[in-house]
């Protein structure tokens, strides 16, 4: 079979198809240096300004999309917290009077319960001038609470000082020698808003240093049972303590 003939003049190396584009652009140079049409550069801004409208809307939704995922998650987080925590406004306003106040309950503790021969001022002996000797220094008529059917019973107490005023610690001790505390004191809480019944007597949890408390506030008034126990342990003590109070 022959092989097919090109047609004359027809390029076939890069240079001869530069020179026939140029020729053909010089065929056509008036019309390419002629200037745009208003009518066209008219609609050529309206098409530009309509694709700007497109992509700020579409920036737009998205970062506004965006925007609520974050605010929805932010939601969701805070209710969870609330949830977990358990802990309105009034609360948490009073959180840091009652977070010094648990702080000092578990530093007594640490202090004074490994003491051997001097663990509490006035005896269990002397529970009845006990009593009325932190009442009368603390401004209020006391009660120590009896948790001999948990297996503890009464050492002593004595008088502390705290943040707020004076602070009175009763010690309990079972047969195995663990020691517990109940820490209690006034509150300065002027600055936090009235809290209802329930949100303040609310049994809190803290732990630190080994050291676990259970702790509360009533009508302005501290208690906190710490020991270095379980946490279900040292809740089932709180929760007598708490009954009896």
């Amino acid at each position: 079979m022959s092989t097919p003939s090109l047609p004359p003049d027809t390029p076939t190396e890069p240079d001869d198809w530069a020179t026939q584009r140029e020729a053909l652009r010089g065929l056509h140079r008036e019309v390419l240096a002629e200037p745009v049409p208003p009518a066209l550069q008219a609609a050529a801004g309206r098409l530009a300004r309509r694709r700007a409208t497109i992509d700020r809307r579409a920036r737009w939704a998205t970062w506004s999309g965006m925007a609520a995922a974050v605010l929805l998650a932010f939601g969701v987080g805070w209710v969870a917290n609330g949830q977990w925590q358990a802990r309105p406004a009034t609360a948490m306003a009073r959180a840091p009077a009652a977070q010094n106040f648990v702080r000092e309950a578990a530093s007594a503790y640490v202090v004074y319960s490994p003491e051997k021969r001097h663990p509490v001022e006035v005896a269990a002996s002397e529970q009845q001038h006990l009593v009325q000797w932190l009442s009368r220094r603390l401004d209020r008529p006391l009660k120590v609470p009896d948790l001999s059917a948990q297996g503890y019973a009464l050492v002593g107490g004595r008088l502390l000082p705290g943040d707020d005023g004076a602070r009175a610690q009763f010690m309990f001790e079972n047969a195995a020698g663990q020691r517990v505390t109940l820490y209690l004191g006034a509150l300065d809480d002027k600055a936090a808003p009235a809290a209802s019944a329930s949100s303040e007597t609310a049994l809190r949890f803290a732990s630190s240093n080994a050291v676990s408390s259970f702790y509360w506030v009533d009508r302005g008034f501290g208690y906190a049972l710490s020991a270095p126990l379980p946490r279900d342990a040292l809740l089932s003590l709180a929760t007598e303590v708490y009954r009896q109070l």
